[in-house]
């Protein structure tokens, strides 16, 4: 990691009572100015290390005084709500939004290590994007006219996903007239209401988890319903039942490829329920859309994705567990919006946005990549 030589000038230039203390170790509400400051998006804490930011990908430590354990305690445990600090207490795992008057919103996680206190603090950001600002793969716009059904944003830590499923919602919010709500934990982008109602449920501090939450919201007559994440299979069966029953659903999973996707949710059942929930997510499934950031040509990151609009074709797939067929189901339905991750990365590599090397990493048919390109040449 690379030294982060002008910290000191930075925390000299911050107006605060705590100015002599703050140079060699902060309080939190200091370092979040200086993560600002410096554009980062996460400042990470760790138990013998200085305060370390993550800048446009790269971590860089901070030419600080060393952390302990207490030290990282008494800096994050006070900005966590009072549900999440009961449950450091209990499980020695506490998160939750923190908002900083005039600086941000951040999100905190403190955990343990080893046995010692650490925490990551993301920043939140302070509006929602719209979908055409994120530069994503044509066709996300699809997702938007969807009226019923679970529709899946799928792709790794840190590939945006959050942020792509409240630009879906931002976009209804501004184009229609309708009742969302949306559970979170927590809640990263604040929506202001458009044409829509939107209602924002906060898991932990509105309510005590996703299952909860989502069976409230739906007697609460909703249009679309947006769950920040499926972690468990009683949040993904009520999901997967509201998917049936004419909501939209909006939600993510932390996967790489669509089949990956739809094997994750089966997965995370017991065996003997499995059959019944492949059925249950081919009559409720309307799309998954899987993304990835690739390092752009001429700095900052690119998105690339694979779209299945699920019809007829893909449900039988489901059903019969032949996920592997998805793949090629997705090159058939083009004509109906799917398209596959290797057409978003011939797309980019013919646009000059991504080195044809860097795509070559990413893609998951590497032949089907090749020759896409080289005919298109």
């Amino acid at each position: 990691m690379e030294p982060f030589d002008d910290l000191d000038r930075l925390v000299e230039e911050l107006e605060s009572e705590r100015l002599e203390s703050a140079r060699d170790r902060a309080g939190l509400d200091q370092w979040l100015d200086i993560m600002v400051e410096r554009q980062a998006s996460d400042l990470l804490l760790l138990a013998g290390e200085p305060p370390a930011f993550r800048i446009h990908g790269p971590v860089v430590r901070a030419t600080a005084e060393p952390l302990d354990s207490d030290d990282i305690e008494a800096l994050v445990l006070p900005a966590l709500p009072r549900h999440a600090q009961r449950a450091w207490r209990d499980t020695g795992i506490g998160e939750g939004s923190y908002r900083l008057p005039g600086v941000g919103r951040f999100r905190v996680h403190l955990h343990r290590e080893r046995g010692r206190a650490a925490a990551v603090v993301r920043a939140l950001p302070t509006r929602v994007p719209s979908l055409a600002s994120l530069g994503l793969p044509p066709g996300i716009e699809a997702l938007t006219q969807l009226t019923r059904g679970l529709v899946i944003i799928g792709g790794a830590t840190g590939s945006g996903k959050t942020t792509t499923l409240a630009a879906i919602v931002d976009a209804i919010n501004r184009r229609d007239a309708k009742h969302v709500i949306t559970i979170e934990d927590p809640v990263e982008y604040e929506h202001t209401n458009h044409r829509s109602v939107i209602q924002q449920v906060e898991v932990g501090a509105d309510a005590p988890d996703f299952a909860t939450a989502l069976r409230s919201a739906l007697r609460q007559a909703p249009d679309v319903i947006v769950v920040g994440e499926m972690r468990d299979p009683e949040t993904m069966q009520i999901a997967l039942a509201a998917g049936e029953t004419g909501h939209l659903v909006l939600t993510t999973l932390h996967t790489t490829d669509v089949p990956s996707t739809l094997a994750r949710m089966t997965d995370s059942f017991p065996d003997e329920r499995q059959p019944t929930i492949r059925q249950e997510i081919a009559a409720a499934l309307s799309a998954v859309w899987v993304q990835t950031l690739l390092p752009g040509r001429h700095g900052g990151r690119v998105a690339a994705a694979e779209l299945l609009m699920v019809g007829y074709g893909a449900r039988q797939h489901i059903r019969r567990n032949a996920l592997q067929h998805l793949h090629q189901e997705m090159t058939m339905t083009r004509r109906h919006g799917s398209f596959t991750l290797e057409d978003s990365l011939v797309r980019l590599v013919k646009a000059g946005l991504v080195p044809r090397e860097d795509a070559i990493v990413r893609a998951n048919h590497l032949e089907e990549f090749n020759r896409a390109l080289d005919a298109t040449a």
